[in-house]
């Protein structure tokens, strides 16, 4: 393979906390080196002049739907592929809500060929936690695992059946398999499409109150102090839920959690009249939830960001925002709305970088993340303060739901490689 020189970069390293400048050697697919300042270039390798741009760890993006097997007409792999490389993310680990659901050996092979003939960056396929993730009955979790599943899930259903769940946690524990989780009381969440106050009460909206995620984190967590199983919730939203996961950490528990982009960067006024590109799952927050969670990723409470991204394509969303299907692409759009965060002074870039890549890379035991001698060479260069308007037309992903459109971002990727080779390039 082709040995790479990177030099004059702006190091962004998610480990060491530091952001200065280095140069990166890659050899065999592998960081072979990396030095600090301006060092000698060595011999016959190939030289990148980076321009003193910021160059990080690949994104490590949990939780992103490709829609195959069953509505490829929404995303595909060789489409999410392009999407995540032009977006920074070089590993992609996928969600089983797909039709049928990822919950047998046969269609968890299906998706790992596709993925490999396919998509440019890494797929990590999760599996479904029950079958047909209808929360009666556990799949095959063993037999899954041992065929690549990283992570088992049913996504945004909630196994209401506490005897299930617990079973399935118990199950997991002795694989020692990780069980990611929505956590929202079933009962008060079903049909929402806002959440619960004077701006869902004025549009005459369904909402759920904050209070459901607490109270989902609360039994879950009840649960693993009973079983002991590795868990990770997708995406903690609101205030009220953090104490809960506060006490879990501070107990020991073997809990992480996630946030998606969109909970980040809008609330629930961006809604405004009814705008079905901003329904989510869960429904977007008040601006008080939004900054608290904010701080909790500064703080490392939350530990990791994800795009969450949800293809829907026109007719799905062009319906009453109550019935229009919830979800937004965020495979592209995840580096310059996280650098939001950045630019709002809210957050550094090692720090978002740990939540971006490294985080998800310590959850799922991967070596990547890291810009260290020995780690794979997944790395993205880009400009943080390159300013564009987004066009959601020009989007790679074949849904174009994205919230985002026309909306002021800076950020873009000027290089993607992964395992040593450049699979983007940006103008």
């Amino acid at each position: 393979m082709t040995t790479t020189f990177l030099t004059n970069a702006r190091l962004i390293d998610p480990v060491a906390l530091t952001d200065a400048p280095g140069s990166i050697l890659v050899k065999d697919g592998l960081i072979a080196e990396v030095f600090e300042g301006d060092p000698t270039l060595p011999d016959g390798a190939k030289i990148i002049d980076c321009g003193g741009q910021c160059l990080a760890p690949g994104i490590v993006d949990i939780g992103v739907k490709v829609s195959e097997p069953g509505e490829r007409h929404k995303e595909s792999f060789r489409s999410a592929g392009r999407a995540a490389a032009a977006g920074g993310v070089t590993t992609m680990v996928t969600r089983p809500d797909t039709l049928p659901a990822i919950d047998t050996p046969e269609t968890l092979e299906f998706v790992e060929r596709r993925a490999q003939l396919d998509a440019p960056v890494h797929v990590l396929p999760m599996a479904a936690l029950t079958k047909g993730r209808d929360g009666r009955e556990m799949t095959e979790i063993g037999f899954l695992q041992d065929l690549g599943a990283v992570a088992f899930t049913d996504c945004d259903r909630v196994v209401s059946d506490t005897k299930v769940f617990g079973r399935a946690l118990t199950y997991a524990r002795s694989l020692d398999a990780l069980v990611i989780a929505h956590v929202q009381e079933p009962g008060l969440s079903t049909g929402a499409a806002a959440t619960s106050g004077k701006f869902a009460s004025l549009r005459g909206l369904p909402a759920v109150s904050a209070m459901a995620e607490r109270m989902g984190l609360d039994r879950d967590v009840s649960l693993l102090e009973m079983t002991g199983a590795r868990y990770h919730v997708d995406q903690i939203t609101t205030a009220r839920a953090l104490p809960a996961l506060e006490r879990a950490k501070r107990n020991g528990l073997h809990i992480t959690a996630g946030v998606g982009i969109h909970h980040l960067t809008l609330n629930e006024l961006d809604v405004a009249d009814y705008r079905t590109f901003f329904k989510l799952k869960p429904p977007l927050r008040s601006e008080d939830d939004r900054i608290a969670v904010i701080q909790a990723v500064a703080d490392g409470l939350i530990d990791c960001i994800s795009s969450m991204h949800t293809p829907q394509d026109e007719e799905s969303k062009r319906l009453p925002y109550e019935e229009a299907a919830s979800g937004a692409v965020a495979l592209e759009t995840l580096l310059p709305a996280a650098l939001r965060l950045y630019h709002a002074e809210m957050i550094n870039l090692p720090r978002l970088f740990r939540a971006l890549s490294l985080n998800p890379s310590r959850i799922l035991r991967r070596p990547s993340g890291r810009l260290q001698e020995g780690a794979p060479a997944d790395l993205i260069l880009f400009d943080p303060d390159a300013p564009f308007v987004l066009d959601r037309t020009k989007l790679l992903s074949k849904s174009k739901n994205t919230p985002f459109d026309g909306a002021r971002l800076q950020g873009r990727v000027l290089g993607t490689w992964v395992d040593g080779t450049r699979i983007w390039e940006g103008a």
